[in-house]
């Protein structure tokens, strides 16, 4: 149980929560030491110093060059340099947290995954989302889904324009659903456009899985306002997941005399009325599930450092940071495939 020294590298705006909550996790009596922070920018790095009573470096070089002892980092800069940054500090044997996507290509995820393993180093890219209660709640009650419907809407903000829709806000959202569904994609379809930046800003994607199950993910950071559900059916059960409320919907379906579309008509009637301040009547069973609250981002933290502790696999691990940015990089692919056959 001794006190993990960490440091953040890059303090914008994923950055500066990074620091949050590492600097109340120890004000609170976790063994963990905030002990620097970097970042290109003077000011910015001259403010969070300053806040958290910390030396700040520009850079990694300066920073490994002042020998703090450092045990973990965060790695916070823009998606373009994870690999570059990385490397300086695994080579260090610094454990890291790198922000998602894991890096901006395949070859880069595979050079931090080659140095992690060739230093014996713990990497966890930071798919936040996985750490949603609502997440960990909806993971206990998998029973083989079929069925995906996925939207994540932001309102635009000059925010991650380094990469595009999929890599900024779909990719948690493929994170999770490769992680609940134990099977192969099979087939990738998409389209996306760029609205407010030389990126894609919208996208909509339809995967189907070797099991059979279907995925629809709508991932747009040009809306008018933000949703971020996901919605999934499995044999007689549904589930609504609403990530910004951190809260879990299930209905259970107990009537066998009723056919699928009867079903389904049924159960879209029975919610609705439900919605409505109704009651449901005999053969579906709708409630909210109870679900444990806590900051995402600070029960990530704490997941990563006790894997740093004790030396264990991370929730999280470095190939499924991997996984996720292969399929959304295929995504993307397709997406340009489409807007060629279409003349876009």
């Amino acid at each position: 149980m001794h006190t993990l020294k960490t440091a953040v590298i890059g303090a914008g705006a994923f950055g500066r929560n990074h620091l949050r909550v590492l600097a109340e996790l120890a004000a609170s009596g976790h063994p963990v030491k905030l002990t620097a922070v970097v970042d290109a920018n003077p000011a910015t790095a001259a403010a969070a110093a300053e806040k958290y009573a910390i030396p700040a470096f520009a850079s990694v070089d300066e920073l490994l060059a002042a020998n703090l002892g450092l045990h973990a980092a965060a790695v916070a800069v823009p998606t373009i340099h994870h690999a570059k940054t990385a490397a300086p500090l695994l080579a260090a044997g610094i454990d890291l947290l790198i922000e998602k996507p894991l890096a901006a290509s395949l070859e880069e995820a595979d050079q931090i995954l080659s140095l992690a393993e060739e230093h014996g180093r713990i990497v966890q890219p930071g798919h936040l989302e996985r750490f949603n209660p609502a997440v960990l709640a909806a993971r206990t009650h998998l029973n083989r889904p079929m069925f995906f419907e996925s939207h994540r809407l932001s309102i635009f903000t000059p925010r991650s324009l380094d990469v595009d829709v999929v890599l900024d806000l779909m990719i948690h959202d493929l994170d999770i659903v490769l992680s609940f569904v134990p099977s192969p994609v099979r087939e990738v379809r998409a389209v996306g456009l760029p609205v407010l930046s030389r990126k894609v800003d919208i996208a909509n994607v339809r995967l189907e899985f070797e099991n059979g199950c279907i995925a629809n993910f709508t991932a747009s950071r040009v809306s008018t306002e933000t949703v971020r559900k996901l919605r999934f059916f499995q044999p007689r059960q549904y589930l609504s997941l609403d990530f910004a409320r951190r809260d879990l919907l299930l209905i259970d379906v107990t009537a066998p005399d009723l056919g699928a579309p009867h079903l389904a008509s049924e159960m879209w009637d029975r919610s609705a009325q439900v919605a409505k301040g109704g009651h449901p009547t005999a053969g579906f069973s709708l409630k909210k599930l109870e679900v444990e609250q806590g900051e995402p981002l600070r029960l990530e933290i704490e997941s990563f450092l006790n894997a740093v502790r004790t030396r264990t696999q991370p929730e999280v691990t470095a190939r499924q940071g991997r996984a996720a940015l292969s399929l959304a990089l295929e995504i993307n692919e397709a997406i340009a495939a489409h807007a060629k056959r279409a003349g876009l």
